[in-house]
């Protein structure tokens, strides 16, 4: 593998000129893909196979008329100074605005808190007080399919309404929108670049990482957007390539690009394009082996979320796995062969100077005396640690999940604000409202159904309002619309979706189902649950044997993947007590501190894993590189980490000003993941692989390089420190010297 990467990078430099242009043409190639095929994202999150979803599908089925899939919009109207909406100036305020969205394009249905059916019933939502009231939208297409002259027609009749001086807000999903990115990234970018101009010291060897990863992510999402037009594609999707895509690729290119400056620094021949493309060959064949294996990592960590069966995630963690490749391909081929263009330049006209005159001092002395102090103080180092992380992790204890509805928005949304009337005008349960959907067997009298579900339901605890039961014109299919007493997200609400379930899964004749976004959600979380421990043995298990082939060892493995799970504990214990319990949740932007999203602890669990083994695999190969050449293990830490540290540091910022920068954003679950990667890799990094894991490799010495005879025998030779590239480098060396020699003597 070295030797292979070790020709790529010396090819790439020498060949840079074709290796641009290659690039240039896939990035044309892609770029125009991407312009013709782009159509919209999907906003929905669908699980197969569940009771809520089949259910869903069948009331499009059998109650076509409903639009059941179409988008809506609920115009909230709130009166001022305590007055009845049914007053004569409110009303007309109220029937003016039905009137005008009664001619809305794409409409499908509008009801008016007034309304009544045929016996005089009320069938609008009008609060008890007749302060609150709803007007309910339906229209013909999804949110993402209406056009922006249908949402415009909205907000303008709203402002009407506004203006006649009655409170309106606007709920439902009418006016969903996808979050637009740029500041979050510039951010992110903008830190990353002073930290590579700190860690280099000059401005173009630090502007490398930053184009090859920008490129990479613009890659990932000119091809997310050409996949919209033969798969559904999540909102969310691009957002989280393009923050892992930042992440590993600034990092990967600062792993290689900082080995071949030190490789050149040594050689001492800045100036020779050759030694320039050997010094490149020997970076991608050491560090480059690294990158390689380190990607795999994420790559298996992220695609082994298919396990999960929920194919927005699955498309989530393919999309980053996708970036992550680019990012690798790009950091050993497109990487050497911009620093081959950049030349002498990667480092600065002093540093040049320095080099020349012997003064070279690209091996910094604060990883070595980290290391030192490390191997000398081990027990201490550990138990700070470890006890410190465990402390953190205590929240985690009390996690709660759940997905988030228009409760958790920021109070300047108007969903939130319309969600929080609705609360305070009919119970929180209006915010969720549920249908239960029976599918009646051969025979069965539709009414008799109706009647008997209707009892049932009824005698069940937690339900506020059971709405009349409805069969469709075929007869085959009833339908009744439950309200809860509670809000979407609540765990007593979670409680009573399996309560009906029980309750229902008895009769025989009708085959039953609860359905609506509130079980949809509930199933998706179900879901999620019990895929953990399947994705955990999986994921771990694929990189516990990555690991095993790259340092030929079992407890290197073994103590990376416990370092881990320490991390990931503390990084949710971090979450729940910011997101969940609120804590500085004014510094952090958390305006309603809530359940953490049911998918959250699965995607970090995937991600942290991958990028907490990329710095296992960066700081280690140094230190199992000193040990093979016959350092001992203490003195193999401390010449690894005078190596490697302050590159992994260096990276470890990079890594986390990039997540971080994501807690500005207004979506609930970018801004929480944002934050729970950033702390995962300030604990993975700084905590787990600089003290926690060196200590334990210190006290237990050489056998914690130990491994059977027998393993190691068949186990393949990755040659992951570059052994076998430098007795490759060597033997050319000597012959190349013989052929000169006998050029001589002729």
């Amino acid at each position: 593998m070295a030797t292979f990467l070790y020709r790529l990078g010396r090819g790439s430099l020498r060949l840079r000129w074709l290796v641009l242009a290659l690039w240039v043409l896939i990035i044309a190639g892609v770029a125009t893909a991407a312009s013709t095929l782009q159509e919209e994202t999907n906003p929905s999150m669908e699980l197969p196979g569940t009771e809520s979803q089949e259910a869903f599908d069948l009331l499009e089925e059998r109650f076509p008329a409903m639009d059941a899939d179409g988008a809506s919009a609920q115009l909230v109207f709130q009166s001022e100074n305590g007055e009845p909406l049914s007053d004569e100036s409110n009303r007309a305020v109220v029937d003016e605005a039905v009137a005008a969205m009664q001619d809305s394009p794409q409409i499908a249905s509008v009801t008016s808190p007034f309304a009544t059916d045929e016996q005089g019933n009320p069938v609008g939502m009008l609060a008890e007080d007749e302060t609150i009231g709803v007007v309910q939208v339906s229209y013909t297409e999804t949110a993402m399919q209406l056009d922006e002259g249908t949402t415009e027609y909205l907000k303008d009749a709203v402002e009407d309404a506004r203006d006649a001086g009655i409170t309106v807000e606007i709920g439902g999903d009418a006016l969903q929108e996808i979050p637009i990115g740029g500041l979050t990234e510039l951010i992110g970018i903008a830190v990353a670049l002073l930290v590579l101009v700190v860690t280099f010291g000059a401005l173009i060897a630090a502007g490398l990482p930053i184009v090859t990863a920008v490129l990479g992510v613009a890659l990932t999402t000119a091809g997310i957007m050409a996949a919209t037009s033969f798969m559904n594609v999540s909102d969310d999707t691009g957002t989280l390539a393009t923050m892992i895509g930042l992440a590993v690729g600034i990092d990967y290119a600062l792993f290689i690009l900082s080995r071949y400056r030190s490789e050149l620094a040594a050689d001492g021949r800045i100036e020779d394009k050759r030694a320039r493309a050997e010094a490149m060959g020997r970076a991608v064949g050491t560090a480059g082996t690294a990158v390689f294996f380190a990607g795999l990592t994420v790559i298996i960590a992220l695609l082994g979320l298919s396990v999960v069966n929920i194919p927005f995630l699955t498309e989530m963690a393919a999309a980053a796995a996708v970036t992550v490749l680019i990012a690798v391909v790009i950091a050993v081929t497109l990487l050497p062969a911009l620093a081959g263009f950049a030349g002498k330049r990667v480092f600065t006209g002093r540093q040049r100077r320095r080099i020349a005159e012997g003064r070279h001092d690209e091996k910094p002395s604060g990883g070595r005396r980290w290391g030192g102090f490390v191997t000398r103080h081990p027990i201490m180092v550990g138990l700070v640690g470890v006890i410190g992380l465990g402390a953190i992790a205590i929240p985690s204890a009390d996690l709660e999940l759940g997905l988030p509805d228009a409760g958790s928005f920021s109070e300047e949304n108007t969903a939130r604000r319309a969600y929080d009337l609705i609360s305070d005008g009919f119970g929180p349960g209006f915010n969720g409202q549920m249908m239960i959907v029976g599918d009646l067997a051969e025979g069965t009298d539709p009414m008799a159904a109706a009647q008997q579900v209707t009892a049932e339901l009824g005698e069940i605890d937690g339900i506020a309002v059971v709405g009349r039961a409805v069969p469709n014109e075929a007869g085959d299919t009833v339908l009744v619309t439950v309200i809860p007493e509670t809000a979407p997200a609540a765990e007593t609400t979670n409680q009573l979706v399996h309560d009906i379930r029980d309750v229902l899964a008895d009769d025989e004749g009708a085959d039953w189902a609860v359905t609506g976004q509130t079980a949809i959600n509930i199933d998706i979380s179900d879901g999620l649950n019990a895929a953990l421990i399947p994705y955990l043995l999986v994921v771990v298990g694929l990189a516990a044997l990555i690991l095993l082939l790259v340092f030929r060892s079992l407890l290197v493995p073994l103590l990376a993947t416990l370092g881990f799970t320490l991390s990931v504990f503390a990084s949710l214990g971090a979450l729940v007590a910011v997101f969940q319990w609120g804590w500085m949740g004014d510094l952090f932007g958390v305006e309603q501190p809530g359940p953490i999203m049911s998918m959250m602890p699965i995607m970090m669990i995937g991600m942290v894993f991958g990028l907490a083994m990329d710095y296992q695999i960066f700081l280690f190969t140094r230190v199992r590189e000193a040990y093979v050449h016959g350092a001992d293990p203490k003195a193999a830490i401390q010449e690894g980490y005078a190596h490697s540290s302050r590159v992994v540091v260096a990276a470890a910022l990079i890594m986390i000003s990039v997540f971080a920068a994501f807690i500005l954003s207004t979506e609930v679950f970018i801004a929480a993941m944002g934050f729970g990667l950033a702390a995962a890799v300030a604990f993975d990094a700084f905590v787990v692989r600089m003290a926690i894991i060196p200590s334990l490799m210190s006290i237990l010495g050489r056998a914690g390089w130990w491994i059977p005879k027998w393993l190691d025998r068949i186990l393949p030779n990755v040659d992951v420190e570059g052994e076998k590239l430098q007795r490759h480098l060597a033997e050319t060396r000597a012959e190349t010297g013989e052929r000169e020699l006998v050029g001589a003597a002729k």
